[in-house]
C-alpha cells in the first residue's frame, strides 16, 4: 500500500514565499520589515527564514494598526 503524504505548509518560509504567502511583492515585502509591520527573519545557519506563524500575527495586526478608507468614508 503506497500512500502519498499529504503536503504540509513548511512553518519556515523564504524572503519570496514570505512576500508571496502575505499577498505583496518582494520589494513591498522588504518595506513592510523594515517598517516593523512584519516580522525580521530568523536566522537558521546560513540561511535567513520568515516564520509564518508570526507572518500570521502581524498580517492579522495590521488591520488594526492602520486606517483604511474605502469609497464610502468621508475624506480626511
Amino acid at each position: 500500500m503506497n500512500r502519498a503524504m499529504p503536503f504540509a505548509m513548511p512553518r519556515g518560509l523564504s524572503r519570496v514565499e514570505a512576500a508571496r504567502y502575505v499577498g505583496v511583492s518582494p520589494g513591498t515585502f522588504d518595506r513592510l520589515v523594515e517598517e516593523a509591520l512584519m516580522p525580521k527573519p530568523k536566522r537558521i545557519r546560513a540561511r535567513l527564514v520568515f516564520d509564518r506563524l508570526e507572518l500570521d500575527a502581524a498580517f492579522e495586526a495590521i488591520g488594526e494598526t492602520q486606517a483604511v478608507l474605502n469609497d464610502f468614508d468621508p475624506l480626511q
